[in-house]
């Protein structure tokens, strides 16, 4: 007998509906629709204004030397419109007060650092000549150089250290402050995006450092007052840290809680060590009185 064959049937299965493709992000798509859109980054914007590189553009910005609208920048990466107006600040030449054969004594411009006001020195002076003490970029007014080995420079290194050294600053800032008064707040160094001095309770000063600094209103003019403030003690943002504490911050001084304005209203206008003496005058952005 023959055996039957037996054609094994298969199941029909059902049919399988194809999936969609993933989506993707398209960074190149991404970019092309960022250009058309009617804001572009601070520097971007910049570098095509005044058709210079973008890392030129960038540190102009972080100078502090432009303004957009009438509005300092602080970021350059900030959006901004299209159609932005820039102004570019120009910083002033250092001009040297006084210098013998022991100390100079310039005239450090607002958006200068003092490294910068060094290399200059050393440039135009000698390089013997190096950097006594320190002022913020956008502080401007009396800074000290000495020859870097020099007897002098030693014994002058000394009076700062011991607090020996009288410096007055001219300090604009917001609201009224009628009478003079000493601020004795410790200070510590707090490192974040920014490093930045915070001026703290005496109970809590374990590891802050000691400070002093004494104010006194020289003009009065609206919401504004135009101080003159003398540190006992030389810790970094000293001024700026207690302006803020007492309610007052700076004009210009936006890390510590200030109005926007064109530059740091801080001036360092007076300095005396030994038997020197050396004065700055007040710039006219400090004179708001109109």
């Amino acid at each position: 007998m023959q055996k039957s064959k037996h054609t094994k049937i298969k199941k029909a299965q059902p049919k399988k509906t194809p999936k969609a493709p993933k989506k993707t992000q398209n960074t190149t798509t991404n970019k092309i629709t960022n250009t058309n859109q009617s804001t572009q980054k601070a520097y971007k914007l910049l570098s095509e204004s005044l058709d210079i590189s973008h890392s030129k553009a960038k540190s102009l910005i972080d100078r502090g030397l432009v303004s957009a609208n009438g509005k300092k920048l602080t970021l350059a990466r900030i959006p901004l419109p299209k159609g932005v107006k820039f102004s570019i600040r120009q910083v002033q030449e250092v001009r040297i007060i006084h210098k013998d054969e022991d100390i100079m004594c310039v005239d450090k411009p607002a958006f200068m650092d003092s490294y910068e006001v060094e290399r200059e020195c050393q440039d135009k002076q000698g390089k013997e000549w190096k950097l006594l003490h320190r002022l913020d970029k956008e502080t401007s007014g009396c800074l000290l150089l000495v020859k870097g080995n020099s007897d002098f420079a030693k014994k002058a290194l000394d009076e700062f250290a011991k607090n020996r050294v009288y410096k007055l600053y001219n300090a604009l800032v917001s609201g009224i402050i009628n009478d003079e008064q000493e601020i004795s707040l410790p200070l510590l160094i707090h490192k974040g995006k920014s490093a930045k001095t915070l001026a703290i309770s005496q109970s809590a000063a374990q590891k802050a450092k000691n400070a002093t600094t004494h104010i006194a209103p020289r003009f009065i003019q609206g919401k504004k007052t135009l101080l003159d403030v003398r540190i006992l003690t030389g810790r970094t943002h000293q001024i700026r840290a207690h302006l803020q504490a007492i309610g007052h911050p700076l004009i210009g001084d936006t890390l510590y809680g200030g109005l926007n304005a064109s530059r740091l209203m801080l001036h360092a206008s007076e300095i005396r060590i030994f038997e020197y003496v050396f004065t700055s005058k007040l710039p006219s952005e400090f004179d708001f009185r109109g």
